[in-house]
């Protein structure tokens, strides 16, 4: 707890001077994903949920919630969340506070290899939550926003959805390659902003530290993403705020009213499309509904989704 305080110490002070440098403008932020932690490595479910998830309602958030208040920015992260309905695992959430330090959206990721997922625990979580808890857009000043996490740029359903309901801006914490070719992130965060008329707001972890991965095996690639595709500004390697741009909401929004065939968003017919989603399960529901919720459990479930598929000879 004493180092996620002390780093929002240093997040406080980078915030201040990013507002010096680029100035009062500055409205939004979005912090990479491990911006407060690491990720669980040999750290069981329990070990992980107790060693370093928090409650969205927390002392954390709320020292967070503090200083977004202090410099009036709305600011986006990932973390890793205690939900005390499901008191065996643990999720992993993104959150957006506003410019009066209240916590106005909480994402919790869909799709993750190694961390359990509402998905996981689906029929108990809709009974809780509710299906529309799933994908949360929140209408704030700065425009609709929504988050995805890291590696969920990779799901186009997941933007879809929640473009589906008045996303304007994806606020993206990743934790990704740094390669100077091209990868599998930075062209999905091109293809979502193109296909969903919707901007993306991503920022890249500046490298990690004690784990067993290589340091800057992390790094570079924060970046806006405009809603036609093209980077408005892209950092390099190291922790930087040169990843910064003007959003215009307004003109995003006349650009989404235009009839024309770049209007992806009107052309779309979902209705296609419904059946077959509805027909085809690959990886299954309620994995974490019974038993012992252990990590091999994801491993265990993609090998059995592997061989359902290959029995159906869709690979």
């Amino acid at each position: 707890m004493k180092k996620m305080e002390k780093r929002i110490d240093e997040i406080d002070f980078q915030i201040f001077s990013a507002i010096k440098f680029l100035g009062k403008d500055l409205k939004l932020i979005v912090v990479p994903e491990y911006f407060l932690t690491s990720y669980p490595g040999k750290e069981s479910i329990q070990q992980w949920r107790e060693k370093a998830c928090l409650k969205k309602d927390g002392n954390i958030m709320s020292k967070l919630g503090a200083l977004c208040k202090k410099h009036g920015v709305f600011l986006s992260g990932n973390y890793y969340e205690q939900d005390d309905n499901f008191p065996e695992i643990f999720f992993q959430s993104s959150f957006i506070l506003d410019d009066l330090g209240e916590l106005i959206l909480n994402y919790r990721r869909l799709n993750s290899m190694y961390s359990p997922t509402p998905f996981d625990v689906y029929d108990r979580y809709i009974e809780l939550y509710g299906y529309e808890a799933l994908f949360p857009v929140v209408d704030t000043k700065l425009g609709r926003l929504a988050c995805i996490a890291s590696e969920e740029i990779l799901y186009p359903e997941v933007a879809r959805c929640l473009m589906m309901r008045g996303a304007e801006v994806f606020l993206h914490s990743s934790s990704e390659i740094g390669s100077a070719l091209p990868t599998k992130k930075n062209i999905a965060k091109k293809a979502r902003a193109i296909e969903n008329m919707a901007y993306v707001v991503s920022a890249n972890s500046a490298g990690i530290t004690d784990i067993g991965i290589l340091k800057n095996s992390t790094d570079g690639h924060s970046q806006i993403v405009h809603y036609e595709g093209h980077p408005l500004a892209e950092a390099s390697d190291g922790e930087s705020i040169v990843a910064n741009s003007w959003i215009h909401i307004d003109a995003q929004r006349h650009y989404r009213s235009v009839v024309s065939m770049k209007n992806y968003i009107a052309r779309q017919r979902f209705g296609l499309y419904a059946k077959s989603y509805a027909d085809h399960e690959h990886y299954p529901s309620n994995v974490f509904a019974e038993g012992k919720k252990q990590k091999s459990k994801f491993h265990l479930e993609q090998i059995k989704t592997i061989e359902k598929l290959k029995n159906k000879e869709i690979i």
